[in-house]
């Protein structure tokens, strides 16, 4: 029979498996995060800081922006490419999306289309092999002049490249992708390796099992952004073992999960990080999991229109005490870190609020905090004199 979880233990497992339990590895710094979540969502929004930034912060605490950076765009320790969504990846994850390259190539190009796709292609590669790393606005365009996914042909070309495993993108610089020939960016060690279908699908189920400690079938498919009968079929050789959550089906009955042997090696304990998180960090992108484990009914309203957001723009949970125990919209005027909405479970997490907002003002450059919307007035004067 497979062991039996509580849900609570379930929820300790899934913290210290993303680095939020425990004292952080401030040696390994961003690589040693990036390396031990496996895939960092990237994405265009920059409110208090673009979300790439923010999962390392969440784990590390006030790590320079700048470090950051250069952590992931420098020294070939890692590539974008399309993971949950498009991700910086561990370079030594690359021999792992083979399979993903592979169906790119039998699918052939998106939903864009070249009118000579041999010419463009041929064209964007001598570029590169003549000139070096390069963006598409370099290579001669990325648009055609009208809206931002009217491509130009040598961005649908560059792009097809990237998507392939001809090209890779390395860097960003001034949040454009810079595309580099595979064969000069990524370790020739690493790209002699052509896995099967079945290798890659094995190892990333593994990879995320690992991430996330404790997951579902659904979990792990969407951790990768996989499909469940590809994942059900990696789980007997991927090195998870099954195990049952309490709580985690239907009517609050337990229900069938896989988990790290690691994870269940022991205890989940240490010292909870007390933060604010990015709406696409690992913990919480997958919204369904996110409510299984933290009761928390969390979305992105960042493409909602205005009058029927609930949370805020870009409302980011508050972590305390390994709970999502509230929510904040931020935004920054000058060096003021605004609260333009906030809410919390109830006063007694106050404190942590506090802290959480005058860390990440400190983190972003900011001297002071401002609360616009209180989703309880009767507090404010409580949080002011804590902010204070």
């Amino acid at each position: 029979m497979s062991t039996l979880l509580s849900a609570d233990h379930a929820r300790r497992i899934a913290l210290r498996a993303q680095g939020l339990l425990g004292a952080p590895d401030r040696r390994a710094g961003v690589r040693g995060v990036l390396r031990h979540l496996g895939a960092v969502q990237l994405d265009t929004i920059s409110v208090l800081a673009r979300s790439h930034e923010l999962v390392p912060y969440a784990r590390l605490g006030a790590v320079g922006r700048e470090a950051v950076e250069r952590a992931y765009w420098s020294g070939g320790a890692s590539f974008e490419y399309w993971s949950h969504a498009a991700c910086v990846l561990p370079v030594e994850e690359w021999p792992l999306f083979a399979f993903r390259r592979r169906r790119f190539l039998a699918r052939g190009h998106r939903w864009h289309r070249m009118e000579d796709a041999d010419r463009s292609c041929a064209e964007v590669l001598a570029r590169l092999r003549a000139d070096g790393p390069l963006t598409a606005t370099e290579l001669g365009g990325a648009k055609k002049g009208g809206v931002w996914w009217d491509w130009s042909e040598t961005k649908i070309a560059v792009e097809w490249l990237l998507d392939t495993g001809v090209v890779v993108c390395g860097e960003r610089r001034g949040w454009k992708r810079v595309y580099d020939l595979a064969e000069r960016a990524v370790p020739a060690e690493l790209l002699a390796q052509e896995l099967e279908d079945a290798d890659c699908l094995r190892r990333l189920v593994g990879q995320a099992g690992a991430a996330l400690g404790v997951a579902t079938v659904k979990d792990l498919a969407d951790y990768h952004r996989l499909k469940v009968d590809q994942v059900t079929a990696a789980l007997p050789e991927s090195g998870l073992v099954p195990v049952q959550v309490a709580g985690w089906g239907r009517d609050g009955r337990p229900a069938a999960a896989w988990a790290a042997p690691e994870a269940l090696a022991t205890e989940p304990r240490g010292r909870h990080r007390t933060t604010l998180l990015s709406p696409f960090d690992s913990l919480v992108w997958d919204r369904s999991r996110t409510e299984r484990i933290f009761g928390l009914s969390h979305r992105l309203e960042a493409y909602t229109p205005r009058e029927k957001r609930v949370h805020g723009y870009f409302a980011m949970p508050l972590l305390a005490g390994g709970r999502l125990v509230g929510r904040v919209d931020p935004a920054r005027e000058g060096r003021t870190l605004i609260a333009r909405q906030l809410s919390v479970d109830s006063a007694r997490h106050l404190p942590a609020l506090a802290q959480a907002l005058r860390e990440a003002a400190s983190w972003v450059g900011c001297t002071d905090v401002r609360v616009e919307r209180l989703h309880d007035e009767s507090l404010r004067p409580e949080l002011e004199k804590l902010l204070s």
